[in-house]
């Protein structure tokens, strides 16, 4: 680790927001190129033009006595004098986390504190119930998202009329009903998202997400009251405001918070909620269906109601303590981790670990703005790629087709014949299989890995996708003989797709980009990647209505299933592995060029899958990409993984 001064560089009282390490900028500062390295191999006659980046625990290679200097001198700066022995502890455990009971001397570990470390290893769910409060408490907020998604779903049917906006045949009546869907995701993508960054330097975390639950709250109750379609759409975009700010955030919020072990799991509880509102949605309007005059309105206006118990209890969760670590404010960071972990030992060890990662970004890298952050996200080479990456899987939910069916399943379903009554029934069954299949995710997610889920998935959504488009050039019948199996085949086949999307490409994208981006860029690179996601759901909503005026269902099928091709592509070049990495970690995950990762995967993934699932050959091996040394995430017991080749493709 650099040497932490009593004074460290650009922190003065309130620490100044920086910039951000990245591979380019090592060999401007040879003496920390010694002790934290991203190599890259190209010139390597072994790699034969591939690259390697070697992940290292910034900690290694520093003597003990000279840890222990650094620690003292982190303490008093810091104001952590009253913890300056369990931070001792606690970097010592981080630099050498397999071999804890070779610690000896006057920082010789407890026996209290080899338990916690162990039981944190072989049951990496046994977590405060702080913690778990706090992830539920936000991602119930999603809730809002899932339910307006289905509110104007089921309303759809309804409210053109009341606006006079249902000509059939007005390409403009058309364009309007989509604005009004979209009305959201415009806001969001447009207003919300770039809000976040100074939201969260200006009211932190919870404070941010306390903003962006009024604006879930008054908007959604006034669309119940808007008696023209231009009062719809600016109670609309008003929501996307407090949506796109709340997107950009919760996930963040719930990766800071979450260790890395159960993180992916932890997060990706928003895509869980999102379906849970989607669900609820679709009950709610059943339930009020038969309300004449008014079921739409009531549909319109019902998903204020999650955002109600975030707006009241998240001021009850902790302040994320990254956050108040970037803010200089550690003795708060400490109370913060401190009901976030199980024991001291190890707060003090993520508040240090984490420390010294940052420390590396600070002395690479100079002041920013939120302009020069947005800048540097297509600028600085290590931000650029996790940029990418997000982006990909960002814009691959739109991609994939869901909201298609999340936007309008119920007019899908009265396309393939079903009645509007049978044809929500329809939309609650989608919500119901949306929701269901997204647990198992909070197993595979951490043990198959974010970009092995995504590449299993897209192939299974092209196919469902096409298959159910394809049916619906089945003979449709007639009203008093309707073609049950026509219509049958249509349902099953959405759900199918809705099955392989909840667990893949549902809850990762959110997972994935809360964690790419390093600390500096993490509000604004989210802000961008919430924005992609948003804009092009906006893009969906207002085209589609016009997209199955002109090609009907078999044909906006079709052309989904055809980007879902194109999404596993981009995916399979561009997006790299995260799981069980710690945040701080991943800096040197995106070392490694896109160009090289690219030809990595076209070179030895593609050889290599072919020989072992299609010749058999069991045995079939591959050079590895990273090469993953002892990092603090690592204990006894715990599998370490050397490579990417250790997770599932």
């Amino acid at each position: 680790m650099a040497d932490i001064s009593p004074e460290p560089k650009g922190h003065q009282g309130v620490e100044e927001e920086k910039g951000v390490t990245h591979a380019e900028q090592v060999d401007v500062n040879k003496s920390l190129e010694a002790k934290y390295v991203a190599t890259d191999l190209i010139c390597d006659p072994e790699v034969q033009g591939l690259t390697s980046a070697r992940i290292r625990n910034p900690l290694a290679g520093i003597s003990r006595e000279q840890l222990m200097r650094d620690v003292e001198a982190f303490a008093e700066s810091r104001g952590l004098q009253d913890h300056v022995a369990m931070l001792k502890k606690g970097a010592l455990v981080a630099q050498n986390p397999t071999e804890l009971e070779a610690i000896d001397g006057p920082e010789k570990l407890e026996p209290d504190e080899l338990e916690v470390l162990d039981i944190e290893t072989k049951y990496r769910w046994r977590m405060p119930m702080r913690l778990f409060l706090t992830i539920a408490t936000c991602s119930i907020g999603a809730a809002v998202q899932g339910w307006d998604q289905t509110g104007s779903n089921g309303a759809t049917i309804f409210f053109p009329k009341y606006y006079g906006i249902d000509d059939p045949d007005s390409n403009r009546d058309s364009i309007i009903v989509g604005l009004l869907n979209a009305g959201p995701y415009i806001g969001s993508a447009f207003i919300g998202c770039w809000l976040s960054d100074p939201l969260n330097n200006w009211l932190g975390r919870r404070g941010t997400i306390f903003f962006a639950a009024h604006f879930c709250i008054w908007p959604v109750i006034g669309s119940a009251f808007c008696h023209t379609w231009e009062q719809q759409l600016a109670c609309r975009l008003l929501m996307g405001i407090g949506m796109g700010a709340k997107a950009s955030t919760v996930p963040i919020y719930a990766a800071e918070n979450a260790p890395a072990s159960i993180r992916g799991a932890l997060v990706m509880s928003w895509q869980m909620w999102t379906a849970f509102g989607i669900l609820l949605g679709t009950a709610f309007n059943l339930a009020v269906f038969h309300v004449d005059g008014i079921n739409w309105r009531l549909m319109l206006g019902a998903p204020f109601i999650p955002a109600v118990p975030l707006m009241l209890f998240i001021y009850l969760c902790p302040e994320s303590p990254r956050w108040y670590m970037k803010k200089g404010r550690y003795p708060e960071a400490w109370k913060s981790m401190l009901v976030l972990r199980n024991h001291e030992i190890q707060v003090a060890r993520d508040i240090y670990y984490i420390s010294a990662q940052l420390e590396i970004e600070r002395e690479l890298v100079g002041k920013t703005n939120y302009v020069t952050r947005f800048t540097q996200l297509f600028t600085i080479p290590r931000v650029r790629r996790a940029n990418l990456a997000a982006f990909t899987v960002m814009i691959a939910q739109q991609m994939c087709g869901i909201n298609i069916i999340a936007f309008y399943s119920t007019t899908i379903f009265v396309d393939a014949g079903l009645g509007e009554f049978k044809a929500m029934i329809g939309s609650f069954g989608f919500g119901l299989v949306n929701w269901l299949f997204a647990f198992p995710a909070f197993y595979t997610i951490d043990t198959f890995g974010r970009r092995s889920l995504l590449l299993f998935t897209f192939p299974n959504m092209f196919w469902t996708l096409l298959v159910a488009g394809l049916c619906t050039l089945m003979p449709k019948g007639t009203v008093d003989d309707p073609n049950s199996a026509r219509t049958g085949l249509v349902c099953l086949f959405v759900f199918l797709f809705g099955a392989f999307y909840s667990p893949g490409e549902g809850p990762v994208p959110f997972t994935y980009s809360a964690e790419v981006y390093p600390l500096s860029h993490r509000e604004t690179g989210m802000g961008f990647a919430v924005a992609t996601c948003l804009f092009w759901a906006s893009v969906l909503g207002i085209t589609f209505p016009f997209l199955l005026k002109q090609v009907h269902t078999v044909g906006a099928f079709g052309l989904y299933a055809g980007f879902n091709v194109a999404a596993f592509i981009m995916i399979f070049l561009w997006v790299p592995e995260t799981m069980q990495r710690t945040l701080e970690e991943l800096d040197w995950v995106f070392a490694v060029p896109v160009r090289k990762f690219a030809w990595y995967q076209i070179t030895e993934t593609i050889p290599w899958f072919f020989k072992k699932y299609f010749l058999f050959q069991r045995h079939a091996t591959r050079p590895p990409l990273y090469h993953f040394e002892k990092v603090a995430t690592n204990a006894p017991g715990s599998k370490t993984l050397h490579s990417d080749d250790d997770r599932n493709y």
